[in-house]
């Protein structure tokens, strides 16, 4: 096959343009830097598809500087049956005029969920376009239709409509659409514009500005010339939708087994398309099971990042026990857990567990033996098969803990392959998990089709971390830093930062292999989804680290992160002291101040006199010279050591001591790097605490200079180069839609690394993001952005209103420009005006939590708004377990509701 490329791009000296083709680079030659050119002979014999697809890349000095998009590549139609008939391969000819491919910046247009969900034109053209003995090839890449729209071409010849009959264009890529014209029946220049088509075949739009023309038609006999043209004049608006916000095991049906599962959100989802919202989010799904306790139903501490919780099981979609008596049992608990107003965990799981083993016992050997069972093991066998046996041996030994398990502590992947065997003696235990995942894989695919062909947009969650007892870190621990834990620093959701207690990414390992553990956790995920929520997406910049030792997260560290040095650290007029400045800063102001009529108690039984550290404060004269100054005792050194002293206790001293001796362990100004003795970091809020209190005004005024340049400009450039080492590999490896939860302590280089990659921000008009700031401007929202009034770690609209009075006041007169005094409850017409809002924000999508959208309904919302609490991130052992206080089927049935949303939607331009 032989092929002229063409690409117009403007260049600069040092520059150069190559094409790649099946992993082969070609040069591109030019004579004004902007028309690059190439001649290419390609032997097709070999190649595994008709389709030949490649890409342009840009070198500057022999080194790759950026490349074309490449979720859509170029691609040439090869080796056709219908050019086997008529030429030999090596005689194929192209001419190919081509324009380059960027990242689009409606970049969402091109994701599953607007094609195959929103705007769904069908499967690209898998047969080539008919060809004649000179062909023409128009192609365009147009995202912008509705689903009921057709793109076409109308024109100046009789193979184009001669301006009465527009030809409607084939779908033969990703938003690409093409038309093959005759030339040898055309005998002047070509005049034509693109129209769109109305489902009667009607022009419903034409395309704006001159027509375009082609003046010369350099083609002789077999040859084809395939030309990209620009993108169509047409005017559209920009694309929106609204959807709801839930975790799953919120819903309620009147089929509910007392927590919401993969039955339920298939009525949700029919719900949603019901009163227009086009897409529907929830929170992570995967299996959580350690304990089976309640402490299980924090939903981002995954022992697989692939396994689906058996708590998400329709039981009324798996067939019915044969045994009347014991099914007539299982009944009887339904409705007694349904009835419930939370999800008692523990009461739930035991129920469903009991189910399937016992639909397992009676099922399993005719499910094993279906083609439909086989497909999905073989599969999925590469995760399925760790996570059974995991599964299996913490039931066996009672931990998750696998470095107490006394076989098979160490993953083998030989030892485990035999423990799974068909012919070992565990096998049917195991093959219980096969089973169960299995049946949810069924349940959940058939949700994401029901959604698809309802135009409703499934988002799932991607958590940022996984457990330390978890099948990953069992069977790939080269992957993970298994010696410390991640977290947040403090926030508005805490104010001692939170620890989250996974494990951190041991990201030099994962880049060596194009980060393939990412990209396997994202393609699975696309199998059922197509949007998702990437989770403390600042975690691709730098996470915040903490040792293993502390149980807040104040004594965390960013990693990767550039630590300073003594003599840095003295540049910025700062008197540095090792000894005073990392260590815990404990004297008798610092006790008095924690404990007040307790410090001679604490001084007895948690603390040493330190009498180096009281001489030689004396010396410098800089830390109050006249204190005695303390150690903890080395029992109590730590807070992870000081933890289980207060374990069970509730009483308000007891907490406030543990806090308080907590606080002691905080109370440095600066951290020594955990890979460099020789280097620090300040710890962050370090203002807050006594050590920083006591310095000189001058040596504070340093620490602050020093202080903001470290946390809030030394590593801008460095975690963007950090971030799109990552980024770029995952957001590129499915089609799937790309949200980012980007709250927290932002990174100057985050809107920007956003930005080049076109994922949608997070927009809470309660936190925005311009400093100063105490709500945002909804009208300032960017189109590529989610929109929402509360998160499932946050107070919901009626929460935190009732909550804090004071902004509440101020939200009311400041952001909705409202006279008066604020209602003490927020009212529904205001809850209704609030959500209005946000609907017509410039935000592509507009994604509320379901209590708020209740909250506009005098009739429908929870008459204690209180009870709607998900999470309270402060409190790592929250209670997951709110439900919905309705069902869902008392939802579909108020119509009065329904058309309520319904007009919303519509009137806000949401309904498209």
């Amino acid at each position: 096959m032989n092929a002229h490329f063409s690409i117009e791009y403007k260049t600069q000296w040092g520059e150069e343009l190559r094409i790649i083709i099946a992993g082969e680079e070609h040069p591109l030659s030019t004579f004004d830097g902007v028309l690059w050119e190439a001649d290419v002979h390609i032997d097709t014999q070999h190649l595994a598809t008709d389709r030949l697809t490649y890409h342009y890349a840009l070198y500057r000095e022999g080194q790759l500087v950026w490349e074309e998009w490449q979720r859509a590549p170029h691609f040439l139609q090869v080796r056709t049956s219908q050019l086997r008939r008529t030429t030999k391969d090596s005689d194929q000819d192209f001419i190919v005029s081509d324009a380059w491919r960027p990242i689009p910046d409606n970049l969402p247009l091109f994701t599953s969920a607007y094609t195959q969900c929103v705007a769904s034109h069908g499967e690209p053209l898998a047969e080539p376009l008919l060809s004649y003995s000179q062909t023409l090839q128009l192609r365009v890449v147009e995202p912008r239709r509705a689903a009921d729209e057709r793109l076409a071409i109308c024109g100046n010849a009789s193979a184009i409509g001669n301006w009465q009959r527009p030809v409607p264009l084939s779908l033969i890529g990703l938003q690409e659409w093409a038309i093959n014209i005759d030339v040898d029946s055309i005998f002047r220049e070509i005049e034509y514009k693109y129209v769109v088509l109305d489902p009667e075949g009607n022009i419903k739009q034409w395309e704006e500005g001159m027509n375009r023309v082609i003046a010369n038609l350099p083609l002789r006999a077999g040859q084809t010339w395939v030309k990209t043209d620009s993108q169509p004049r047409l005017q559209f608006n920009n694309w929106k939708c609204a959807g709801v916000v839930i975790p799953v095991f919120s819903l309620r049906t009147e089929r509910s087994y007392g927590v919401g599962d993969f039955g339920d959100l298939k009525a949700l989802v029919d719900w949603a398309a019901a009163v227009g919202m086009r897409a529907v989010q929830i929170l992570p799904i995967n299996d959580t099971m350690m304990t089976g306790s309640w402490q299980d139903s924090y939903p981002y501490n995954a022992i697989s990042i692939y396994a689906f919780h058996p708590i998400y099981t329709d039981l009324n979609q798996l067939p019915r026990l044969k045994d009347k008596l014991q099914m007539e049992k299982f009944l009887i608990s339904q409705q007694e857990l349904n009835a419930l107003p939370q999800v008692d965990y523990e009461r739930v799981l035991t129920l469903k567990m009991d189910y399937l083993r016992a639909i397992y016992e009676q099922e399993g050997r005719r499910t094993f033996a279906s083609a439909e069972y086989k497909a999905f093991f073989e599969d999925n066998a590469q995760w399925l098969v760790p996570y059974a046996a995991f599964s299996h041996l913490r039931d066996e030994y009672g931990t998750p803990d696998f470095a107490e398990w006394p076989k098979h502590s160490q993953y083998d992947a030989k030892q485990i392959a035999r423990l799974c065997a068909p012919r070992s003696p565990k096998r049917h235990q195991i093959a219980l998990y096969f089973y169960i995942q299995f049946q949810l894989h069924r349940q959940l695919s058939a949700v994401h089709e029901a959604a698809r062909l309802a135009r409703v947009i499934l988002k799932g969650d991607i958590p940022i971390g996984i457990s330390r007892h978890s099948v990953e870190a069992w069977a790939e621990p080269h992957y993970f830093n298994l010696g410390s834990q991640a977290g947040a620093p403090p926030d508005d959701f805490s104010a001692q930062g939170q620890n989250w207690g996974f494990p951190t990414y041991n990201w030099p390992v994962m880049l060596r292999d194009g980060c393939s553990w990412w990209v396997r956790r994202f393609k699975h995920m696309a199998r059922y989804f197509d949007a998702y929520r990437i989770d403390h997406v600042l975690g691709f910049f730098r996470i915040w680290e903490i040792p293993l030792h502390s149980v807040q997260g104040l004594l965390g560290q960013f990693a990767p992160a550039m630590p300073m040095s003594q003599h840095e650290i003295e540049s910025y007029g700062l008197s540095f002291d090792r000894q005073m400045m990392t260590e815990p800063y404990i004297n008798d102001d610092v006790l008095y101040e924690l404990f007040s009529y307790r410090a001679e108690l604490v001084k007895t039984l948690y603390l040493d006199i330190d009498d180096d550290k009281t001489q030689h404060a004396q010396q410098v004269n800089e830390f109050g010279s006249l204190n005695t100054f303390y150690r903890l005792k080395p029992q109590f050194a730590t807070q992870r050591q000081i933890e289980p002293l207060f374990k069970g206790k509730t009483d308000p001293e007891d907490l406030a001591m543990r806090d308080a001796l907590y606080a002691l362990c905080n109370n440095v100004l600066f951290l020594i790097d955990a890979h460099n003795p020789q280097a620090y970091h300040p710890r962050i809020a370090a203002q807050d605490d006594t050590l920083f209190q006591s310095l000189p005004q001058g040596q504070q005024l340093a620490f602050n200079r020093l202080y903001d340049h470290y946390f809030y400009r030394r590593h801008n450039d460095f975690w963007q180069r950090e971030a799109m080492n990552k980024l770029p590999l995952l957001t590129q490896a499915t089609g799937m839609l790309t949200c980012a939860e980007d709250l927290g302590m932002v990174p100057d280089c985050v809107p920007g690394v956003m930005e080049r990659l076109r994922m949608l921000s997070l927009e809470i008009q309660t936190m925005p993001k311009a400093m100063g700031s105490e709500f945002g401007q909804l009208a300032n929202n960017p189109w590529r952005s989610v929109a929402t009034i509360s998160t499932h770690d946050m107070p919901t609209l009626r929460q935190w209103w009732e909550e804090d009075p004071d902004r509440a006041q101020r939200y009311y007169n400041q952001a909705l420009h409202i006279d008066g005094p604020a209602p003490a409850q927020l009212p529904a017409w205001l809850a209704m005006e609030i959500a209005n809002r946000h609907l017509y924000s410039p935000s592509m999508l507009c994604l509320l939590s379901m209590q708020d959208w209740l909250a506009i309904d005098a009739n429908l919302r929870n008459p204690n708004a209180q009870a709607e609490r998900i999470n309270i991130p402060a409190n790592p052992r929250h209670y997951w377990r709110w439900r919905m206080h309705i069902s869902l089927e008392q939802l579909a049935d108020n119509a009065a509701f329904t058309q309520t949303l319904r007009t919303m939607i519509q009137r806000s331009g949401r309904n498209q």
